[in-house]
């Protein structure tokens, strides 16, 4: 497999260019005042739990908690995406949150947040979060041009760790001053403002929604693309082994400045206003870097640093070095970041990209809240400096796997929609939810050509799978040498027909257009649907 690499027809767009649209600049500053309100929520839920027995378990919780409803929901909420208007559903999900946030401030004011009450309501704000991610990273590609995914990437990773900078700082000011319950009403209005932002947004093109896809068959489908697309895969896994090593640092970071270094709620924040220093300055350097560096080795430096930084933080219990340590690592974060989730983007065509988006936040999500909990139980029975080491030296595995699954090259790939297929011609059209349906394609190969095109269309077998065929096959009647018939199975009429008006690519095109260039005439298709779905003789009487 080709492997992305820099060079001078790949120029990145500066860092702040898709500010200057102002749709996207007004959106972004009010999810940077969100995502602000979430990282002080963060820090004031872990400060509650950081002096019960089990502090280990219970503040590893708390992330876990924030992002097991994003393993859990975040395909749903990628297919609710992909169907219904997503700016009302982001609309409705904000006001949610704001309810949430309320709650948890009047609970702690109280003082009646026990343990279990303040993960429950962790978990309830961790929903609102799954269902707004893959509708918010759908809606990127829409507000910026293509050349700017990167960068608008970038940028998201740079509000992020704005607000881990800025967040976790001001919640431990109010915490030391005024308690955790500020903190939980400023989270509040962080999401107002979202809200507002929101609802003043009115997009100029205003994303046409086709009939909604049935639940379950889109569930289904976003499920197909994944399962049948080698280059997806290939990304989550380079997220995943990224991912679950560097958990530990976030999860197990509040019991180091507590327990190791000494530090209280300020000391804490600053830990995090380092990492998110980095990260700042990571995303602000990675269109410099990637000019001069290829992504994949973008990604052995990141993970070559992550190392070192969970080495150092988990081992050495001076403060100095601990926050010289966290700078790097933030740049680590958004460098690796950063590229995997641009990456997802650009290749993902619009049909399934919330869909595709939230599987990408599934693995992102289940692989920091499966590995904060099996980091924080083994902080509890071995110690934080054998659980970081622990992690420091998986990190450094899954860095090596980084030279074996590199990232593809995805600069001349054709991922524009291709509507291509030729108009069907057909004695009856069946009712939309009709199925499965049977497609077949008879093609007529010279013997010569034959090896040349069975691997064609093994590119083909894969455009099919991933746009809707549940099951795939080739075949030759013993009868001749020259003819192979395609035979492919779609759920249902109606899934075909989407086949035909939108899911496919330029890629697929050029796919299809590579098989048929080792045919001999235009091939032969039939649809066959179940025969009690087609006109009855009574029906064709009464036409007479």
């Amino acid at each position: 497999m080709v492997t992305a690499a820099a060079g001078p027809a790949d120029r990145p767009a500066s860092a702040w260019a898709p500010l200057r649209t102002a749709a996207y600049r007004n959106l972004w500053l009010a999810l940077l005042a969100a995502n602000i309100g979430t990282w002080m929520q963060t820090v004031g839920a872990q400060w509650l739990l950081i002096h019960h027995s089990n502090a280990s378990t219970l503040v590893a919780l708390v992330q876990t908690a924030s992002l097991l409803p994003v393993l859990l929901l975040a395909l749903p909420a990628g297919v609710l995406a992909d169907n219904f208007d997503r700016r009302h559903l982001l609309i409705a999900v904000q006001l949610f949150l704001v309810v949430v946030a309320l709650a948890l401030t009047l609970l702690t004011v109280t003082d009646r947040m026990p343990p279990a009450l303040l993960l429950t309501l962790t978990f309830a704000f961790g929903v609102g979060q799954a269902l707004t991610l893959p509708a918010w990273a759908a809606v990127i590609p829409e507000l910026v041009p293509q050349g700017q995914l990167r960068a608008a990437s970038a940028l998201g990773s740079i509000s992020v760790n704005v607000a881990r900078a800025v967040g976790p700082a001001v919640a431990g000011v109010l915490i030391a001053r005024t308690g955790v319950a500020p903190v939980f009403a400023l989270n509040a209005v962080a999401f107002l403002i979202f809200t507002y932002a929101l609802v003043r947004w009115r997009p100029g093109n205003a994303r046409a929604v086709e009939v909604p896809e049935r639940f379950a068959a889109a569930l289904r489908a976003g499920g197909r693309y994944v399962k049948h697309s080698p280059t997806v895969r290939r990304l989550l896994r380079r997220s995943l082994v990224f991912v679950v090593p560097a958990s530990a640092l976030w999860a197990l970071l509040p019991l180091v400045a507590a327990r190791r270094l000494g530090l209280g709620s300020g000391g804490y924040g600053l830990l995090l206003a380092a990492l998110g220093v980095g990260a700042i300055v990571g995303g602000l350097l990675l269109a410099v870097i990637r000019a001069r560096l290829s992504a994949n080795q973008l990604l052995l430096i990141a993970g070559v640093l992550f190392t070192i930084s969970l080495t150092v933080v988990g081992a050495v219990p001076v403060v100095p070095l601990v926050l010289l340590a966290l700078l790097p690592a933030g740049m680590a974060w958004v460098t690796v970041l950063a590229n995997v989730n641009a990456e997802m983007q650009l290749f993902l065509p619009s049909w399934v990209r919330a869909r595709g988006l939230a599987v990408y936040q599934v693995c992102f999500a289940g692989g920091q809240a499966v590995g904060a909990l099996v980091w924080g139980l083994l902080a509890d029975v071995a110690g934080l400096v054998l659980a970081y080491l622990a992690a420091a030296g998986l990190m450094l595995v899954g860095t090596v796997t980084s030279q074996i699954w590199p990232l593809p090259d995805l600069r001349t790939v054709n991922r524009d929609p291709a509507a291509y297929w030729p108009e069907l011609h057909l004695a009856y059209e069946p009712d939309p939810g009709v199925g499965p349906v049977l497609v077949t394609v008879q093609y007529t190969v010279q013997p010569e050509r034959t090896q040349p095109f069975l691997v064609a269309m093994d590119l083909v077998r894969g455009a099919r799978q991933r746009t809707g065929a549940m099951r795939w096959g080739l075949f030759r009647p013993a009868e001749t040498t020259n003819l192979f018939v395609e035979v492919y199975v779609v759920p249902s009429w109606g899934e075909h027909l989407r086949q035909h008006g939108g899911r496919l690519t330029g890629e697929d095109r050029q796919a299809e257009e590579r098989a048929r260039e080792l045919t001999d005439g235009e091939p032969e298709v039939r649809h066959l649907v179940p025969a009690a779905a087609g006109p009855t003789l009574r029906d064709n009487d009464e036409g007479v």
